[in-house]
């Protein structure tokens, strides 16, 4: 006979754990779509600013996939799966996929939108988190926010002219 797991017990009453864990399936989901098409753009970029474009996407994609995991397992520690797949992940996305083939500035604009759009979301997470006493919560959401923002600041100031 298997036994089961005894309830989670850290604090946080479970409606408000759910709330948190949803809130952090949409901050997953916006970092996915943000991922993908970082990496897509990095793949696919072309012009004048190739080689900058391409090396800072690297960067940037690699960055986020850490991220996916870190998000994945906080969701995880708060007793709920984690979203996965192709139609959970766009049921829970703010950012809009790329039409087409855009020029390079174009991505560069795509992608500070998605940063932004990541941004917006951690900020109505982080309101949850902190009504709950959740710190470490609220510290992943902290971190997650300052590379947001200052990822987007970085990508527009390549449209600055």
């Amino acid at each position: 006979m298997a036994s089961s797991a005894p309830p989670i017990d850290i604090g946080i009453p479970d409606a408000q754990r759910q709330r948190i864990a949803e809130g952090l399936g949409r901050v997953l989901a916006d970092s996915t779509v943000l991922y993908s098409k970082t990496h897509g753009f990095h793949w696919n970029v072309t012009g004048p600013m190739f080689n900058t474009l391409h090396l800072m996407f690297m960067e940037q994609y690699t960055e986020l996939w850490t991220a996916l995991d870190e998000i994945a397992e906080r969701i995880r520690s708060l007793g709920f799966p984690a979203p996965y797949g192709g139609s959970a992940i766009a049921a829970l996305t703010s950012i809009p996929e790329t039409e087409g083939q855009p020029a390079a500035l174009a991505m560069v604009r795509e992608l500070v939108s998605g940063h932004e759009a990541v941004a917006r979301t951690i900020r109505a997470v982080f309101v949850v988190a902190a009504e709950a006493n959740d710190q470490p919560t609220a510290d992943l959401l902290t971190q997650r926010l300052q590379v947001h923002e200052k990822t987007a600041w970085m990508l527009r100031s390549l449209l600055e002219m």
